[in-house]
């Protein structure tokens, strides 16, 4: 059987950072116990013209030099954001026009939370699996809010991962499968401009439950241990639950170091995971296995095993490196971040 999975990958990450100490500073706040509470350093904040949509075209290029592949093979394009810059109007087909992908294309917005991202990516398997189109280009991308003074402004960031799934690929999709439930531990309602949480109710029954069962699911379904895979990423809304729940389902800290990207750049929402995961296959070996866990609030996890093959060593080097965008960055005062933001309402 041919093998199926992802044929090209690229990230990409807004310069601009606030510290957790400048959020703090205006704030009143402990800085220290912020950090080691969250286990978040500092930010990504999106410039005044960025959004969702040029997040999702840069990572997007970045996915389709690594797949060296022509645009117009590609036959779906799936983005998803839980930060859509328009409530009626897709950011798909303006994404699909800026990476010249042609007419001939299936286009849809996601919405899951969180795991909007990887909800894409399983659709663009079923398709190419079906034989219905020969390459799908999945995308999750933020430029999430936090409420002025809650802790999500603390982790609240930007940034996006694209895929290309397909045949031939870089990193072979052994098996994929989700966890679901109505449990409303997050929300935003249509108009508000920031979202809503359960406070300590989006720990134990939203994310760990969710998280814990799809992995394990997914474990079951192979008959493999944590032991069997080179690394693991988890959905990041902070630095201290994946952490967490990659302890409790027995990963070691070795496994999962590679992934937390969420220390430096802040909680990307649909980009969170799949962030980890860019930064992982830039530095994965072939036969390395890895596994990648989401997790959106209302509430779901999507569970994947991914096989590194030999195409790695070639396709590797055809776009920037995750961590590149990590590393280039320029810190901003709160009120700088206010303006960008738009937090001021007139």
């Amino acid at each position: 059987m041919t093998s199926l999975g992802i044929v090209g990958y690229g990230a990409y990450v807004p310069r601009f950072r606030i510290s957790v100490e400048e959020i703090a500073r205006v704030w009143g706040e402990d800085a220290e116990t912020i950090k080691n509470g969250l286990g978040v350093q500092e930010k990504s904040v999106p410039d005044k013209d960025e959004d969702t949509i040029t997040i999702a075209v840069e990572a997007g290029k970045n996915a389709l030099a690594r797949a060296g592949i022509s645009p117009r093979t590609v036959g779906a394009l799936y983005v998803g954001s839980e930060s859509h810059p328009y409530a009626v109007k897709p950011s798909g087909t303006v994404v699909g026009e800026a990476l010249d992908l042609g007419t001939d294309l299936m286009v849809a917005d996601f919405e899951f939370a969180c795991k909007a991202g990887t909800a894409a990516m399983q659709c663009c398997y079923g398709l190419v699996k079906a034989g219905v189109i020969d390459y799908g280009l999945a995308i999750g991308a933020d430029t999430s809010q936090g409420r002025p003074g809650d802790m999500l402004e603390y982790t609240a960031s930007a940034g996006g991962a694209a895929f290309v799934i397909g045949k031939d690929p870089l990193a072979e999709l052994e098996t994929t499968c989700s966890y679901t439930t109505d449990t409303s531990d997050f929300w935003r309602r249509e108009g508000a401009d920031y979202p809503s949480h359960g406070a300590r109710f989006t720990g134990k029954p939203a994310y760990f439950h969710h998280v814990t069962q799809a992995t394990q699911l997914l474990l079951g379904k192979l008959g493999l241990k944590p032991a069997d895979f080179t690394a693991a990423v988890f959905h990041m809304p902070n630095g201290k639950f994946p952490t967490a729940a990659a302890a409790g389902l027995g990963f070691t800290p070795a496994q999962l170091e590679r992934s937390l990207v969420v220390r430096r750049i802040g909680n990307t929402y649909s980009g969170s995971s799949l962030l980890g995961l860019t930064n992982v296959l830039d530095a994965a070996k072939p036969g390395d296995r890895i596994l990648l866990t989401s997790y959106g609030s209302g509430a779901g996890s999507d569970a994947f095993s991914f096989l590194v093959t030999d195409r790695i060593i070639e396709r590797r080097d055809k776009a920037p490196a995750t961590e590149a965008y990590i590393q280039d960055k320029q810190h901003i005062d709160y009120g700088t971040y206010v303006r960008l933001r738009r937090k001021l309402k007139v």
